[in-house]
């Protein structure tokens, strides 16, 4: 079993959800990113610091990361998750 976390923009959370289900059907076990559900809610700059922090840590426990690039579309964030994951030396996947 490969252990993959997702990375992408969040405005592509709905394709990021499809993809994670179908490649954990395929037996992978699959990390995505916390995505923002709750209305109404203010989160700190701590918050969301640590949130960017449970991420990166996801990326360390994976085998591997898929970048979801919608569009081929790869903001900023996702362009430090993937120099980060190949300074650790793991495998890097595109959707597209």
């Amino acid at each position: 079993m490969k252990i993959i976390t997702l990375c992408g923009s969040l405005k592509f959370k709905k394709e990021m959800m499809i993809v994670a289900e179908k490649m954990a059907l395929k037996g992978n076990c699959i990390l995505t990113p916390v995505y923002s559900v709750l209305e109404n809610y203010e989160r700190t700059d701590e918050q969301l610091k640590q949130l960017k922090e449970a991420h990166f840590k996801r990326i360390e426990l994976s085998d591997a990361i898929l970048v979801i690039n919608k569009d081929k579309y790869i903001g900023k964030s996702t362009n430090l998750e993937i120099e980060y994951a190949k300074k650790l030396g793991k495998e890097i996947i595109y959707l597209e």
